[in-house]
């Protein structure tokens, strides 16, 4: 009875898809994105919050927004502390401008409800449907070549230099078994193996139990497999209202910036996993409807009453897709996992990180093949070809889309295609004007 019930309430044959298929999904999306049990605490902790703390916020967090893309809106999303907003809220927030922890909770919250206000709306969708198709795209192929850049870069197989970035060297073991996962990834993948990518994750971090570096091998085991949870209660709504409104000036073009960042970059992922799967919809009746936007909004605000940063959609969320994942039931399996990691995190952050940098850099490829679609007049192909070079060369996507939609405005009036503006692109073109500006002012 159960599993007829689970086909029915995610539409798993509706879709196109299978129980074994989506449980093999969210084990991907798992492998992909558990370093950030890891990595969001180390993060945090610059901040001056205790590192076992914001496993436990964290890994709070993931789950309650991962649940609630699965069980409301029922698609294969997966989302967790975001990457952008730890670091602005570490580094930006408490050290810079000065605040404490409590205030920057603050901060999150209030981008939160913003955030959820706007989603329960018809305000988000207004915007999506808004986009022009060649931006549409362009967040595709941006995305692409971003989630590719990070596979690259913590793959080792690209370094920073004075130059930018340089081909990592041949003589570090570590590259060669991140390029040796890049071969056994794809190999997989055109062989169409079942659960190929996960593979890949589990045999690049077999193997770096037996590759040496200077430090040792390249996966650590953990001294112990187990740890007790136990949530810190100090941080359950750990709010400072009195001194956030003490500081308006400073803290709400904070809360400006973490709203525009938050919202177009969950967005754009949204929009690229949906379509990945095939789950477009209608008009009338679109896949990200006001639960799946209720949900990504309603996850900052829980994430910033569990004590964590911002919330969100994960690009990970990708790696998933590709492994077949067509609904909320491979969401669940990444929640599920999420909530035993709360045991099992000391064995599950022994996972390096160039055992995902493959797959990441397997799906940003599958995701640049989208470069055929791109129209051969040179005021609809240069918006999204300049959006892919920005996102892959400086690795900040919010700020290839912003300068995509700017040039895409200023070809429509310097070819005086004024009906190409309209009031939902000149509405980005003014947020995103003022992110930017945002941007600069905090030298984020």
């Amino acid at each position: 009875m159960l599993l007829p019930r689970l086909d029915r309430w995610f539409h798993i044959t509706a879709r196109g898809s299978t129980i074994p298929r989506e449980i093999i999904a969210g084990l991907t999306v798992f492998g992909a994105m558990a370093y950030i049990v890891a990595v969001n605490p180390a993060i945090l902790s610059a901040a001056g919050l205790d590192r076992h703390d914001m496993v436990m916020t964290t890994i709070a967090g993931a789950v309650a927004g991962t649940l609630l893309m699965a069980l409301w809106a029922r698609l294969p999303i997966a989302l967790a502390p975001a990457m952008s907003s730890n670091v602005l809220f570490a580094q930006v927030v408490v050290q810079q401008a000065h605040v404490s922890p409590r205030t920057a909770f603050t901060v999150v919250l209030f981008s939160g409800l913003c955030f959820t206000a706007l989603s329960l709306s018809q305000i988000r969708q207004r915007i999506i449907r808004g986009f022009p198709p060649s931006i549409v795209l362009g967040i595709q192929i941006a995305l692409g070549a971003f989630i590719a850049r990070i596979g690259l870069t913590t793959g080792g197989i690209a370094v920073p230099s004075s130059e930018g970035l340089t081909f990592g060297s041949l003589h570090n073991p570590s590259v060669l078994l991140s390029m040796a996962g890049v071969v056994l990834s794809a190999i997989l993948v055109v062989l169409r193996i079942p659960a190929g990518l996960l593979i890949a994750i589990l045999t690049i971090t077999m193997a770096g139990l037996f590759i040496q570096t200077p430090s040792g091998p390249i996966t650590h085991l953990p001294a112990q497999l187990l740890d007790w949870p136990h949530y810190p209660t100090n941080l359950f709504l750990p709010f400072d209202f009195h001194e956030y409104f003490s500081h308006l000036g400073l803290l709400v073009p904070i809360t400006l910036y973490f709203l525009l960042s938050d919202f177009f970059d969950a967005t754009a992922t949204m929009m690229s996993v949906a379509h990945r799967a095939g789950l477009d919809g209608t008009v009338e009746k679109p896949a990200l409807d006001h639960r799946a936007f209720g949900s990504d909004g309603a996850a900052s605000i829980i994430g910033a009453s569990l004590g964590t940063c911002t919330v969100s959609a994960y690009v990970e969320s990708l790696a998933g897709v590709e492994a077949g994942g067509r609904t909320g039931l491979s969401a669940l399996v990444v929640a599920v996992l999420f909530a035993l990691s709360s045991v099992f995190w000391p064995l599950i952050t022994a996972i390096p990180a160039i055992a995902t940098a493959p797959v990441l850099i397997l799906v940003g490829l599958n995701m640049l093949g989208s470069l055929s679609r791109v129209a051969e007049t040179p005021s609809e192909a240069i918006p999204p070809l300049t959006m892919l070079l920005i996102a892959g060369v400086t690795g900040n996507f919010m700020l290839s889309l912003s300068c995509g939609l700017l040039i895409y405005t200023a070809l429509a009036i310097a070819t005086r295609q004024f009906q190409r503006l309209t009031p939902i692109v000149l509405a980005l073109d003014a947020a995103f004007v003022f992110y930017m500006i945002l941007q600069a002012h905090m030298g984020a």
